[in-house]
């Protein structure tokens, strides 16, 4: 099925379903997730499913979700940590603790 598989190209399936909580049943139902998009009545609504959703990214109704200062990345298969943002230059960096006795 279209849905289930991590394609890179310009296709857009349509998927009918009844309620919001089949909707995210089927969108989670793959081992990919980099990204999913979201339309609906309102911001709210879209925040509440976005939530549920198994992907490291979500555009809520918008077309493009690709910002220099946020994080790029997924989860399950898609990808593991994250490349821009404050999130992905904590890839190159060494976290040191000090404790010191005064």
């Amino acid at each position: 099925m279209l849905t289930r598989h991590e394609g890179f190209g310009p296709v857009v399936p349509i998927v009918v379903f009844e309620e919001q909580g089949e909707a995210v049943r089927m969108a989670n139902d793959t081992e990919y997730g980099l990204i999913s998009y979201v339309f609906g009545p309102d911001p709210g609504t879209g925040i509440a499913v976005a939530r549920r959703l198994e992907s490291g990214m979500v555009a809520i109704d918008r077309g493009m979700i690709s910002d220099a200062a946020a994080p790029f990345g997924g989860m399950k298969e898609a990808g593991i940590g994250r490349e821009g943002g404050f999130h992905g230059i904590h890839e190159f960096l060494e976290t040191r603790y000090l404790g010191v006795s005064l």
